[in-house]
């Protein structure tokens, strides 16, 4: 199976993005060949369209399914296990951001709470802590929001990502409202 250059492109662009995202080469490359193919492929089919190792893909298709970017599935009549990713890209979003924020910031809110309930030793201890608090509050807020945007449906976060400088536009007009003493009003039209 010899891929298309187009098709090609897109797979070495995620394979050398894996190395920036925390994987390596080949399970970028592994996603991006199934997330770009029109029906579930099998190992065998990704060893030949890359030309990598049986291991190798075996052991790409493991940590993606751990991930849970891709799926099994099973056809009538074929004793092989065959892989797809999500279809809808909004998914996938929700699937990377829960994973991501299960591997990396859980643990680290967990350290910082358990750092900022131990009494602290000497000044540097409190200031470190004082910034170590912020950090905390600022991770939970943005963990907060990130649940709430989660749970919206897809064009809702369309929507809202298309808010773009508007968002920033109104938060400048309150900043300004605040700064003349009307911190209760509301720009004509609502807010």
């Amino acid at each position: 199976m010899s891929l298309s250059p187009l098709v090609e492109t897109f797979v070495l662009h995620f394979g050398e993005m894996g190395g920036r995202w925390g994987v390596n080469r080949t399970v970028g490359q592994i996603y991006a060949l199934l997330f770009l193919s029109d029906r579930p492929m099998n190992a065998d089919e990704v060893v030949e369209a890359l030309g990598i190792s049986r291991s190798n893909v075996s052991m790409g298709l493991k940590e993606l399914e751990s991930w849970r970017l891709v799926k099994k599935k099973h056809l009538p009549r074929d004793r092989r296990d065959y892989f797809e990713t999500p279809a809808d890209v909004w998914d996938i979003l929700r699937i990377l951001a829960e994973e991501r924020r299960k591997r990396e910031i859980d643990p680290t809110l967990s350290m910082l709470r358990d750092v900022l309930m131990e009494p602290p030793a000497t000044a540097q201890d409190a200031f470190a802590q004082t910034r170590m608090r912020d950090m905390h509050e600022m991770i939970e807020l943005l963990t907060d929001w990130a649940e709430d945007v989660k749970r919206l449906s897809d064009t809702d976060i369309r929507n809202l990502l298309m808010l773009g400088s508007k968002v920033v536009k109104l938060l400048q007009v309150k900043s300004a409202l605040v700064g003349m003493g009307r911190a209760d009003s509301t720009p004509s039209g609502g807010a």
